[in-house]
């Protein structure tokens, strides 16, 4: 029962972080067309949210020594290089693109699951990653404007690596006698992203004057700075951390896949706050999304062997990245 009652928590919680993370393109692309450059509106999101956790990172400033590798890993990858690769990849290549490809970070985390730590993945985890990438397709309508530009493609497959590693990563954290607390490394990966991004970003170039005027939401003039409190504290810091202690419930698997419904959520708050009418094929694509995630959370993931192949699972990609810059959600909707 308790592991029944742990299970729908972390469900719940997975909920509401593709919410929250679905949230934050409603509220950014009237600053975008306000003035303010996409990697600009990325910086402001991950600096202004490790601002507010600093706190919390002074109170666990212990995991420094005691997880470096798992901090920084943290920060290059499911922060910084998410936001970055994906915001590259947009430039080059259709967002509806871009975001299709990266959600094969689903796919790439059974891969790793099966094939690095050598456990077993369920018929329903693996079926639901099928429907879910397969009404994403439709989500994004991902026909409406293909482009084979082989950078842009390169930096999406690259967004949803960092993906992979941002679901691996926080549950990582959880594991052994020793686990770090999820929300010290989300405040820590914060502060290790938004360093990695000012370097990208060049933040001292950005038009600061557009934060003290109003941006457009359907035709509704709403504060610039209510639009950046909103992509702060809902689409970033509440994001991350329901995020992650969705992840330590659940698996990375099933996180993953019910993660695919943050571009449904997406989809369907552009239609609602910015009149961004849904076809047919979208509705029915989030349909399917909807029911892959359905599947894929019913599956119950496999245990993992002992040692030595369990010593060589997710704390492996976490050395193996600590030391490489590259440049997630969101995480990045």
């Amino acid at each position: 029962m308790q592991a029944s009652q742990g299970r729908s928590v972390g469900l719940g919680l997975a909920l509401v972080s593709a919410l929250a993370f679905g949230g934050s393109g409603v509220a950014a692309k009237p600053l975008i067309e306000a003035g303010l450059a996409p990697l600009h509106v990325v910086w402001l999101r991950v600096t202004g949210a490790a601002l507010v956790l600093l706190p919390v990172a002074w109170r666990h400033r212990a995991l420094v020594t005691r997880r470096p590798a798992l901090l920084a890993g943290f920060g290059l990858l499911a922060v910084a290089g998410v936001q970055a690769c994906y915001f590259a990849a947009i430039s080059r290549i259709p967002v509806g693109v871009a975001l299709l490809v990266e959600y094969l970070a689903p796919a790439l985390v059974l891969g790793w699951v099966r094939f690095v730590q050598r456990r077993p993945v369920s018929r329903a985890a693996a079926s639901g990653v099928v429907l879910a990438v397969g009404g994403l397709a439709c989500v994004v309508e991902v026909w409406s404007g293909l482009s084979f530009d082989a950078v842009g493609l390169l930096l999406a497959l690259c967004a949803a690596c960092c993906q992979v590693g941002y679901f691996i990563l926080s549950d990582h954290g959880g594991d052994g006698d020793d686990p770090a607390d999820p929300v010290g490394v989300i405040a820590y990966g914060l502060l290790v992203g938004a360093v990695l991004l000012t370097a990208v970003a060049t933040p001292w170039d950005m038009d600061w004057e557009v934060l003290r005027g109003s941006a457009d939401l359907n035709g509704t003039s709403v504060p610039a700075l209510v639009l950046l409190g909103w992509i702060v504290l809902v689409a970033t810091v509440a994001a991350y951390l329901t995020g992650v202690v969705s992840v330590r419930r659940l698996s990375p698997q099933v996180a993953g896949v019910v993660a695919c419904l943050e571009a449904v959520i997406a989809t369907v708050l552009a239609w609602v706050l910015l009149g961004e009418h849904l076809s047919a094929p979208q509705i029915a694509g989030g349909a399917v999304v909807l029911t892959g995630a359905f599947i894929a959370q019913r599956s119950t993931p496999g245990e993992a062997p002992t040692a030595p192949v369990a010593q060589g699972g997710a704390g492996a990609v976490v050395e193996a990245h600590a030391g490489r810059e590259l440049s997630g959600g969101t995480r990045s909707s």
